[in-house]
């Protein structure tokens, strides 16, 4: 008789799941204002100050091991960790009653055709480009991270999956991501079924991922691109001289990059300093993962990089890889190894329609208790522009909705903000942080960080009592910018005239482009930039229980890794999604064994534009960053809390052409 298991939560404690950036483009645009949230200092020492709205909360997810700084944390984290909440659990199997497996086959039995998976199967899921942090309907296309996560989960229970087999693709998303979906692989080993690897374009992300799977395959021809990691900016300073447009930049905050591209030809001593650090972190964890998973010294894993590695056959010989085989061979492996004699091709079911199989089929569905999980990913906008698709990005007006919705509903005893956002609007971005603050006066909120919540994203996330963030996140960038375009000699080059009347004194501010700035509008835009800064500071240090001088430390613009974060108070909690969700459960008076459900307020319905939308995109191939050109466009206006750009891949990842169309977003962004 077949067994069903249950996976159970025991707890655990320190973690090294990396965070890292995707590409994030910060588009100041003429006659606007860009406002964003930096990060602490290194030598900032926080003191916790009482408040009715925060609770300190340490916690730190589980890991291959304690880096030094958690080996030897600072004296601030070492008081606030006396008063820690358990740590997130980690998977036990548990197998379930024979009731609970009845009910489980007659569910199986008399499920829709959707829903009907073959016994002996393996669940096949290709990991590839980009993935969002929102729920996706059978309309959409792309991955998204919570199906991934919960096929993961549905497959370590379902009886009739033997095992996954996992191909995995040059992916174009954050550290974050790719840790949340690395821990799932590693729990899912844990029920006893297998998961196989196939990598046929092996990168330091890829392969991060892929070396947590049991095995792992690749072709003979495989492309090995592991030569590092590298961080860059573009400057678009000289391209402007050149056409005769003068920035005009008020930056606040030493560290603070994001008027850089417009204003400089290259990067600023702060900035390297602090992308040099981020650099580090990420470099450092991948070193550490990949050395503990293989059992070899960091030394071996960083002299194999350096010795610059082309030749996929060196990945076997010296115990990268388990073997090098073609895709035909490995499923030929497969079917020998679930026992599947005939000549068909090998029991698969796709990621696709196993996203379709319900919770409620396998037994998973939870107990009583609700707590509601809010998905806020993408820029930032007040309100929804005439080219916005469904789940392009977090709209104030419709985010706000949900949370009345909650706040105002006593079905759920706790709320998780799932944050995955590099900031926009700060108007918007202002009011969601009232309501979120009015939530977390009537029950339970726990912020969530996912690859980036900066700027815009962390003053959402601020609003929270407890903020919990991946040893990677990209989060903080508390710092404002300011800036405008002046166009005389442009205007001059192309013989073009522009004349305004006006009354007040300083009616033309951001009205007058043909001349540069009066030394009074200079002066009143400088005071303007400097009051944007100490408001957002000082909120941010009244969120965070920090006095102003506290939050300035670590402040001034500049972006921290959530590790670096968690040292200095921005961030109350190292781990992912589980982490958050025991955290929850203990605020809200909930056993830390006691199922419960985990509400998606956001959960998508499909729409006929987005159906439209996806048939076209299959049909047509239109290319996904041109359609972010046209959104952005649209979308930019008003003080912006935005982070800047900040790229960090391996230089394989990303085409010549995929380059250009960014620099062009970028400089279309400007523009608009």
């Amino acid at each position: 008789m077949a067994r069903l298991l249950v996976l159970r939560a025991a707890p655990y404690r320190h973690s090294s799941h990396l965070c890292a950036a995707t590409l994030l483009v910060l588009s100041p645009s003429q006659h606007r204002h860009f406002a964003s949230f930096p990060s602490p200092s290194p030598y900032a020492a926080r003191r916790i100050l009482p408040s009715p709205l925060r609770v300190p909360i340490r916690a730190v997810e589980s890991s291959p091991g304690p880096t030094k700084e958690e080996q030897d944390p600072s004296p601030a984290a070492s008081e606030a960790q006396e008063q820690l909440a358990p740590a997130a659990p980690a998977f036990e199997v548990e197998e379930l009653g024979w009731g609970t497996q009845l009910a489980v086959k007659l569910r199986m039995l008399v499920a829709p055709p959707w829903q009907r998976v073959r016994k002996g199967s393996v669940l096949n899921m290709k990991l590839r480009g980009e993935i969002s942090d929102q729920l996706k309907t059978r309309f959409s296309s792309g991955l998204s991270l919570p199906q991934i996560c919960e096929n993961f989960v549905k497959a370590a229970y379902d009886p009739r999956i033997s095992g996954i087999y996992l191909h995995i693709e040059p992916l174009r998303c954050g550290w974050a991501k790719v840790d949340e979906i690395r821990r799932h692989i590693v729990d899912f080993k844990k029920s006893g079924k297998f998961v196989v690897g196939y990598m046929p374009v092996c990168g330091e992300k890829e392969y991060y991922l892929a070396c947590a799977c049991g095995e792992l395959y690749a072709p003979p021809s495989a492309y090995v691109a592991l030569f590092g990691l590298t961080v860059g900016q573009t400057f678009l300073r000289g391209v402007l001289e050149k056409v005769g447009i003068e920035p005009e930049i008020q930056r606040i905050g030493k560290y603070k990059s994001a008027g850089d591209q417009l204003a400089r030809k290259s990067m600023s001593n702060e900035v390297r300093e602090m992308l040099a650090t981020l650099l580090d972190n990420i470099y450092g964890n991948w070193l550490e993962t990949i050395s503990s998973t293989l059992g070899k010294k960091k030394e071996e894993i960083e002299g194999f990089i350096n010795s610059g590695v082309y030749q996929v056959a060196r990945l076997k010989e010296e115990g990268w890889i388990t073997d090098l085989l073609y895709d035909d061979e490995v499923m030929t492996l497969l079917k020998e190894r679930v026992g599947q004699k005939d000549k068909k091709s090998l029991r698969m079911v796709d990621y696709s329609k196993y996203s379709r199989v319900s919770k409620q089929t396998l037994g998973l569905q939870g107990g009583g208790e609700q707590i509601a999980i809010i998905r806020a990913s993408g820029s930032i906008t007040r309100t929804r522009s005439p080219l916005s698709a469904p789940g392009s990005g977090i709209i104030a007006e419709q985010l706000i909705e949900k949370i009345r919705t909650v706040r105002e509903s006593e079905k759920y005893k706790a709320v998780i903000l799932r944050i995955d956002s590099p900031g926009g609007d700060a108007l918007a971005s202002d009011l969601m942080w009232r309501e979120i603050r009015l939530l977390a006066n009537s029950k339970p909120v726990v912020a969530s960080m996912s690859d980036v919540a900066a700027s815009g994203g962390y003053y959402m996330a601020m609003a929270a009592p407890v903020i919990v963030a991946e040893k990677l996140t990209l989060t903080g960038s508390i710092g404002v910018v300011t800036g405008k375009f002046c166009l005389q000699k442009f205007y001059e080059r192309i013989d073009f005239n522009k004349e305004i009347l006006s009354k007040g004194r300083y009616a033309e501010l951001n009205a007058a482009d043909q001349r540069p700035l009066r030394p009074d509008e200079a002066e009143l835009f400088e005071k303007s930039a400097q009051n944007a800064y100490a408001l957002f500071r000082d909120k941010a240090a009244m969120s965070r229980s920090m006095s102003v001088d506290q939050m300035e430390i670590v402040a001034q613009g500049r972006v921290w890794s959530g590790h670096d974060a968690f040292s200095r108070g921005l961030v109350d909690s190292v781990g992912g999604l589980s982490q958050a969700l025991a955290i929850a459960k203990q605020k809200a008076n909930i056993p830390k064994d006691k199922k419960i459900q985990l509400v998606e307020v956001s959960k998508p319905s499909p729409s006929l534009p987005e159906i439209l939308s996806g048939i076209g995109g299959s049909l047509l191939g239109v290319d996904r960053a041109v359609k972010g050109v046209l959104q952005d466009m649209t979308t930019l206006s008003g003080v912006q809390a935005r982070m800047d750009g900040i790229l960090f891949e391996n230089l394989g990842d990303m085409s010549g052409e995929n380059q250009l169309l960014l620099l062009v977003k970028d400089i279309m962004n400007y523009f608009d």
